[in-house]
């Protein structure tokens, strides 16, 4: 009867591990994925809904930016309907992996980190981080945060480059370390409201938000002591046809001038980087 009982008990101990592993590896994509949007006709995008201009949630619950327009005029060209997906920022890339979503593209910034994670398209887009603090605090430069407060949104790619260039901001500001926010809206209502002195962001949200609320003359916009950035979408490594075909896209797009009536609309005037334009 022990007998009976080991052999059953190492039976199941068997079925549970080959279960795990089956599971673990089914929740990893490991192929080219472009004949399976072509034949379903949809794609799964992943955006922070709150960065605006680029990928927001708008006053009526509809997903308007300069990416989202852009990708869905891109992905209609080849009769493929993108659906949108709100996620958590500083999970994207796992998000990718785990085939939650099929692309990271949402202001994505191009970092030699997320390059060992994703696979880049060609960028379409320059930016650059700006620290922003309001002009009664009187910092108007990198070196008057010192024993400041700082704040970033998680997983940004300011946040990166405020760990990987100490010497910036990180070795100025109290505690060396910065406060972290799921969205960039949480931190700008935290600055606004003194809970922190600066704030690390991307130009084009900076921009934009303070545009919109009307509130350019009361903060202090400080250029970037960090290298400028390039915006980028991320696939999977495998999804080497998609990467291709969204490139070729970018280029289509700017061939036929939609592209620019794009990136008017939003920003007022022509941003494609060369490798869109040639």
């Amino acid at each position: 009867m022990k007998k009976l009982f080991a052999i059953l008990t190492l039976g199941l101990s068997f079925l549970l591990v080959a279960c795990q592993a089956k599971n673990s590896g089914s929740s990893t994509i490991t192929t080219d994925q472009w004949s399976r949007y072509e034949k379903e006709k949809t794609i799964t995008i992943g955006f922070d809904n709150t960065f605006v201009p680029m990928g927001f949630e708008d006053e009526s619950g509809q997903n308007v930016g300069f990416d989202i327009d852009l990708a869905n005029t891109l992905f209609e060209s080849y009769g493929i309907k993108v659906k949108w997906q709100a996620i958590n920022w500083d999970l994207k890339e796992t998000e990718l992996t785990n085939g939650k979503i099929d692309l990271i593209w949402n202001g994505y910034s191009m970092t030699d980190e997320r390059a060992k994670k994703v696979l880049f398209t060609n960028p379409y887009m320059n930016n650059e981080q700006v620290l922003v603090t309001k002009k009664s605090s009187k910092i108007t430069s990198f070196s008057d945060m010192k024993d400041k407060v700082l704040g970033v949104q998680a997983g940004s790619s300011g946040y990166d480059a405020f760990q990987n260039n100490p010497q910036v901001l990180k070795d100025l500001v109290k505690d060396q370390d910065a406060t972290q926010y799921s969205t960039f809206t949480e931190a700008l209502i935290d600055l606004k409201n003194d809970r922190i002195d600066g704030l690390l962001i991307d130009r084009v949200y900076a921009n934009y938000y303070l545009q919109k609320e009307e509130q350019l003359d009361q903060y202090n916009i400080i250029a970037s002591e960090y290298s400028g950035e390039d915006f980028a979408v991320g696939a999977r490594q495998a999804d080497k046809t998609l990467v291709e075909k969204i490139n070729q896209g970018f280029k289509d797009l700017y061939q036929s001038g939609e592209f620019q009536k794009i990136s008017d609309k939003w920003f007022g005037e022509d941003i494609a980087t060369e490798q869109v334009k040639n």
